[in-house]
């Protein structure tokens, strides 16, 4: 199942001219996890997002928190690529979340212009677009598929 999921988001970073190896939904993303323990999940929201909205909910050897920006004032994270070298290797598979997946993009980008080799976005991020209300976490992402995370 692994090869065939790789495949598919390979294929998608192909087909959208990504400028890393591709992207993968939050379902497939969690479905790459389960089969595959040397996947790595990199969440790169802020402590705060994590701390206030919540967290994904899966083996702590497979999920590595090295934030984009940081909070307040959302300031680009300067040791982020030293931070992202202590917890993967260039060889590892990563599955990059925020929020909505605007800056899981910027960072498999990032990652991969750094030599790591099999960087793909989580597309919806964790809580996903807002609704016609403004609301997040029902339009789609990581909480909207029932996949499991906790709140703060």
């Amino acid at each position: 199942m692994t090869n065939l999921l790789l495949t598919s988001a390979r294929q998608r970073g192909i087909d959208n001219k990504l400028a890393y190896a591709g992207a993968v939904t939050p379902q497939e993303a969690f479905d790459l996890l389960q089969s595959d323990q040397a996947i790595k999940l990199v969440d790169v929201r802020t402590n705060a997002e994590r701390d206030w909205v919540g967290r994904v909910n899966i083996p702590i050897n497979q999920h590595a928190v090295v934030q984009w920006s940081t909070y307040p004032g959302g300031v680009a994270n300067a040791e982020f690529m030293n931070e992202l070298a202590q917890v993967a290797t260039k060889n590892s598979v990563l599955l990059f979340l925020c929020r909505s997946g605007v800056r899981s993009r910027h960072a498999a980008r990032l990652a991969t212009e750094h030599g790591f080799l099999h960087c793909f976005d989580i597309i919806e991020g964790f809580e996903g677009e807002k609704n016609s209300e403004g609301h997040r976490k029902t339009v789609g992402g990581w909480c909207k598929a029932g996949l499991p995370w906790i709140s703060a």
